[in-house]
C-alpha cells in the first residue's frame, strides 16, 4: 500500500491518471486501490480502462467497483438500466470506444475487469470502498446503496466500530476530506479538478 500523497492538477483523469502512475513509479509489490468510477468520468472511459488493465501488470492493482462502472455492467441487462447509464455519463463512454449506442462494441477484457472489481479493500489498519458505509454494519453486509451511491452530502458516519480509517472516493471535495477516521480522496478530477492518490 502506497504510504504517501501524491496530488495532481489535470483536466483530465486519463492524463492525470498517466502522470500520477508515472509520479509513483509502482514496483511488482506494491499495491494500488483505485477506488472506482472508472467510466463516464471523462471523454476516455476506453483508454482509461485500458490504462488501469496496464497497470494490474506492473503491480498489485486492487480495483473498487464505482456506481457508474456498475451502471454500465448493468446497462447490459435491459433497455431501462441501459437508458439510466447513458443519462448518467454512459453515452459518453460509449462515444470512446467510436460508437453512439453500441454495447457490443466495449472489448470482453474491459467487462471483465469490472467484473472483477471489488466492493471493498480491508487492510489491517484501512478500509477502502468507494462511496461511504455504515459505523455499525459489517463490511460484508453493506448494502450495494451505501457502499457504492451514498453521497458524504447526504450522511457522514461516524468512525467505525473496527477502529480503522475509511478511505472513500464518489463525494466531490475541493481538497482531500480528512476527518482522521474517514478520509475522501475525490477531488473533482472529472469536473477540472485535483487527482489525488
Amino acid at each position: 500500500m502506497i504510504d504517501f500523497w501524491t496530488i495532481l492538477k489535470t483536466n483530465t483523469w486519463l492524463i492525470g491518471l498517466e502522470a500520477l502512475i508515472e509520479a509513483i513509479s509502482p514496483q511488482p509489490d506494491d499495491t494500488i486501490i483505485p477506488l472506482g468510477d472508472y467510466v463516464d468520468r471523462g471523454i476516455d472511459s476506453k483508454g482509461m480502462l485500458d490504462q488501469l488493465i496496464e497497470l494490474r501488470d506492473r503491480c498489485n492493482l486492487v480495483p473498487i467497483l464505482g456506481n457508474h462502472d456498475q451502471m454500465m455492467l448493468h446497462a447490459r441487462e435491459g433497455r431501462s438500466d441501459f437508458q439510466f447509464w447513458l443519462n448518467c455519463g454512459g453515452d459518453a463512454a460509449l462515444d470512446s470506444y467510436g460508437s453512439s449506442g453500441k454495447l457490443d462494441l466495449i472489448p470482453r477484457n474491459h467487462i471483465r475487469f469490472l467484473e472483477s472489481c471489488r466492493s471493498y479493500f480491508e487492510t489491517d489498519t484501512h478500509i477502502l470502498l468507494h462511496a461511504n458505509y455504515k459505523p455499525d454494519v459489517p463490511l460484508e453486509q453493506l448494502d450495494d446503496h451505501t457502499i457504492r451511491w451514498l453521497s458524504l452530502r447526504d450522511y457522514v458516519p461516524s468512525p467505525p466500530c473496527s477502529g480503522k480509517v475509511v478511505v472513500v472516493g464518489h463525494t466531490p471535495q475541493t481538497e482531500v476530506l480528512d476527518l482522521g477516521y474517514l478520509i475522501c480522496l475525490d477531488t473533482g478530477v472529472w469536473k477540472g479538478g485535483w487527482l489525488t492518490a
